[in-house]
Formats: structure tokens, C-alpha cells, sequence
């Protein structure tokens, strides 16, 4: 059993065993939650460690027959791209425990049932970077669903049956297209290589024109959705909103990037010629995406849905990236989705407890909390500057990538995205300046701070932040092989330096 394959398990143990302890016990329940999800993060850590940076190929690779006689195999293993992501997965999850120890009391269910369904999607989420069996990686990426649907609709808020039904609904329709897309390609891998779902293996078939187009949108719209990216959106505000910020982080901040790492690993690598066929297509998405989420954003009175919009607009700029069949864009993507998943769980953990404290998430409700709650003030501000892609924090680095890569084969898709950041300077700035600076409004002048729990919960996320920042090129060493390889395999050129190199 590999590395790999023991870290993916860790959560299950630890769901399995909290599900032998007594539901009153709700203190033990969420120390044992806590510590499980911080043992997974040591793991990812150590896994990191371990990883050979200049290996584009996959590595921890462990493979075990599952069905043979439909040739499935318990197949794992992780390139530069899938590692930063499972990096950033196991590092959230212990934050999302410690930050949100209060937020299942209330709920529909007990808190055991909810740290259980916190525990289980961990493992899907590790699962579903590291399968490299197609029919491994949808049985993750359906399973998934079932732990969010019961955390919107268990322990949420507000319509949160309705927001959580909208997001079965609309996930389930984009896995039922992947699905017909796998059972294609599969019936075809039939006639050329035998009966199999490896990635690798499917990868070299012969497949004409007409058959790709088809099988890449299968594919291509289930992850759209997921990701999401306009016109595939309008579930993503509802379930943002109703959810718990916790598990808003874990929707926004890890499990979108479901979609767009599956671009990368499936659309890309699989159809190639479908890839190049619906190029100008998806960058014309991306940049309506970028306009259409900050121009929503701004609209925004309610900070919850004001921060899902802006997350609409980011990954418009994170699937640029993908398109621009770049190295330096798709080394900016994948940047931008760890950089994405860290400033939004920064965004979303802060709003959730300003809104808490106020019982309104209404932005209007707020003002002058610098001069009340100075810690969580200033928190928010870095949180929502590095959204903006400040110079000096994190996804400042990530979206000059994206859109320098995007320059040099697409220069108009580029120039209109940077429109973008102006937007980005009005979405959050006037945010910032209504909810912390100002006069203290009304019902704000004894909101407490944070505690002591909460500042060791968010202290990681920004010390992220700040850190990439300044020292983007550890992880840039690790992104840039494996999106070389991607940029060959798909027969491009590349017109531009790899960035991040020593």
C-alpha cells in the first residue's frame, strides 16, 4: 500500500472510529475530528517533501485490480499539478475543524453525523486529485455530492434544502454527461487497446474529429459546473449562502477546483483535437466569466453571495490560464487555484464570523469594525487584498502568470480579462471600506474580536497568503514540470519561458 493510498484512507479511519463514540460526547467528537484532519496534513506535508520536483511524470503511483473483468483498477498517483492540490485540500480541512467548532450545534443532525461527512469528503477529495483510472476518478467525483448535499442541507441555513437540492440537481446532470463520455471512450479503448479505464492507455486512442468533439463536451461541462464557470454558475450563490462557512470553504475553496483540475487531467490529455476545436469557445466563457462574475460582484449587498461572485470571476481567470495552452499559463492556473482555495477560505471563515457576531451577513450592517475588532479587521482586509491580487500576496503572482501566458498566443482574451482587476478593486474595495472603516454603525460597538481559537484557526491561511507572495517558486518548481508535459503531449509550442526555475 502506498503513501499515497494510506493518507486517503486516514479520514475514513477517523470517521470510522468517531462513529464508535456517543453523540453527546461532542467534545471528544471534535477533538478527534480535529486531530484526524491535522494528521492528513502532516501526511500531505511529508508527501511534498518526498516529491521528486523534476519528474514531470507521476510518482506514488500504486495500482490494484478493482474489476478486472471490466478492466477497472484502483489506480493512484500524482503529478506536480494534482500534488499542489491535494496540499492545499489537507491543509484547509484541519483549518475548517478549528475554525467552525460551533457551526454544526443547531444543525438538522447531530455534530458526530457532521464531522463524519467532513471526514468522508476529505478522502473523496484526495481520491479525486490522485485517481488516474477514469472510472476510479468518477466514482470520487460523484461521491462527493453526497457529503455536500447533506452539509448545505443538514447544517446550513436559510433555503438550505432548496440550495442543496439545486446543487444535487445541477452536479449530477454534469455527471451524467461525463459518464456517457467515459462509456464512450470505453466501448472505443475496446476495439484499439483492450478493456480499460487508465488514463494513460486511453490517452494514445484513435479517435476521429466528430467523436473527440463530442466526448471532450461530455466532459467539459461536468467540470464547468463544478468549477463553476459561466453560463454553468447560478447553483454556486445559493449553496455559497446557505452553507455553513466551513463548508463554503471546503465548496469554494477545494471542491471547484475539481473542475478545472479536471480540464487539465481529463479534457486536455484525452482529446487533444477536441481541445484546439473548442479553444476560442472556452476562452470567449472564461472572459465573460472574468466581466460577469466582478460586474455581479460589485451588485452585491450580502457578503456571502458578494464573495461566491467573486469566485465566478477568479475562475474565469483560472480556466484563461488552462486555454492559453501555455506553460506559464497553466503554471499560473494551477497557482491560482491554490493561491484561490486559501484567500477564499480567508474570506468566507472571517465573513462567517462577522456575521455571527452581527447576525446579518447584510454589508451595510457593518462599519467602523477596525476600530471594534481590529484583529478580525485587519484579517479580512489582507484576505480581500489578495483576492484583488495585490503585489506582495499570493494570487498576485498566479494571475500575472495567467494572464502574461495568455498574452503571447491570445492577446486580446488577455487585454479584455485585465479589465478585470478593475473590477476586482471595486468589489472589494468597497466592501472593505463600508464594513471596516467609517463610523461604527449601530449594534457594532461591543462585537467581540476574535478568540484565541479563531486566530490560531485563520493564522495558517494568511500566513499562506503573505508567504507565496513573496516566495511563489517552491511550488512553481513543483507546477512547472508537469505543465511542460502537459503543453507537449497536446503538441504546442510554447512561446515562453518556464517561470520558477532556480
Amino acid at each position: 500500500m502506498s503513501f499515497l493510498t494510506v493518507m486517503e484512507l486516514l479520514p475514513l479511519v477517523g470517521a470510522a472510529l468517531i462513529a464508535t463514540v456517543g453523540k453527546e460526547k461532542v467534545d471528544a467528537i471534535k477533538k478527534m475530528a480535529f486531530i484526524t484532519t491535522l494528521l492528513v496534513a502532516v501526511a500531505g506535508i511529508a508527501l511534498a517533501l518526498q516529491f521528486d520536483r523534476n519528474n514531470a511524470g507521476l510518482q506514488f503511483v500504486e495500482k490494484r485490480e478493482w474489476i478486472p473483468a471490466f478492466g477497472i483498477n484502483y489506480a493512484v498517483g500524482i503529478d506536480g499539478i494534482a500534488l499542489v492540490l491535494i496540499l492545499m485540500s489537507v491543509i484547509l480541512a484541519p483549518v475548517v475543524v478549528l475554525a467552525g467548532w460551533n457551526e454544526a450545534q443547531g444543525g438538522r443532525w447531530s455534530v458526530k453525523t457532521f464531522y463524519i461527512l467532513i471526514l468522508v469528503l476529505e478522502t473523496m477529495m484526495i481520491g479525486v486529485f490522485a485517481a488516474t483510472d477514469v472510472f476510479l476518478f468518477y466514482v470520487f467525483f460523484e461521491a462527493m455530492l453526497v457529503p455536500v448535499y447533506f452539509l448545505i442541507g443538514g447544517y446550513g441555513t436559510g433555503k438550505r434544502s432548496q440550495a442543496a437540492v439545486k446543487f444535487l440537481l445541477y452536479s449530477l446532470l454534469g455527471g451524467l454527461l461525463m459518464l456517457a463520455s467515459i462509456i464512450g471512450i470505453y466501448v472505443i479503448a475496446g476495439s484499439q487497446v483492450g478493456r480499460t479505464f487508465d488514463i494513460g492507455a486511453l490517452s494514445t486512442l484513435q479517435i476521429s474529429s466528430s467523436t473527440q468533439n463530442w466526448l471532450f463536451l461530455g466532459f467539459f461541462i461536468a467540470f464547468a459546473i463544478k468549477a463553476p464557470l459561466w453560463p454553468f454558475h447560478t447553483w454556486l450563490p445559493d449553496a455559497a449562502d446557505s452553507a455553513t462557512p466551513g463548508t463554503s470553504v471546503l465548496l469554494l475553496g477545494v471542491l471547484d477546483k475539481v473542475g478545472t483540475f479536471g480540464m487539465i487531467r481529463y479534457c486536455l490529455t484525452l482529446f487533444p483535437e477536441a481541445t484546439k476545436t473548442f479553444t476560442p469557445v472556452i476562452l470567449v466563457l472564461a472572459v465573460i466569466s472574468i466581466i460577469y462574475g466582478a460586474f455581479l460582484a460589485i451588485g452585491q449587498k450580502d457578503i456571502k453571495r458578494l464573495i461566491a461572485f467573486t469566485s465566478i470571476s477568479h475562475f474565469g481567470f483560472i480556466t484563461l490560464g488552462i486555454f492559453a495552452m501555455t506553460s506559464q499559463g497553466h503554471s499560473g492556473a494551477t497557482l491560482y487555484m491554490f493561491n484561490h482555495g486559501f484567500s477564499t477560505a480567508a474570506l468566507f471563515l472571517v465573513a462567517g464570523w462577522m456575521a455571527s457576531r452581527r447576525g446579518s451577513s447584510t454589508i451595510s450592517d457593518f462599519g467602523g469594525l477596525q476600530r471594534v475588532t481590529p484583529v478580525m479587521a485587519w484579517t479580512f482586509f489582507i484576505a480581500g487584498m489578495s483576492s484583488l491580487a495585490l503585489p506582495g500576496l499570493s494570487s498576485f503572482v498566479s494571475e500575472f502568470l495567467v494572464l502574461v501566458g495568455t498574452y503571447t498566443r491570445y492577446p486580446v482574451a488577455a487585454i479584455i480579462a485585465t479589465f478585470g482587476i478593475v473590477l476586482a478593486a471595486l468589489y472589494i474595495l468597497i466592501p472593505v471600506q463600508k464594513a471596516l472603516h467609517g463610523p461604527t454603525t449601530s449594534g457594532n460597538e461591543n462585537l467581540p474580536d476574535l478568540n484565541l481559537r479563531e486566530k490560531i484557526a485563520i493564522a495558517p491561511v494568511i500566513a499562506v497568503i503573505v508567504a507565496l507572495g513573496f516566495f511563489p517558486s517552491p511550488l512553481l518548481n513543483i507546477i512547472n514540470p508537469a505543465a511542460q508535459a502537459t503543453i507537449s503531449a497536446l503538441g504546442f509550442s510554447d512561446p515562453t519561458p518556464t517561470v520558477g526555475d532556480k
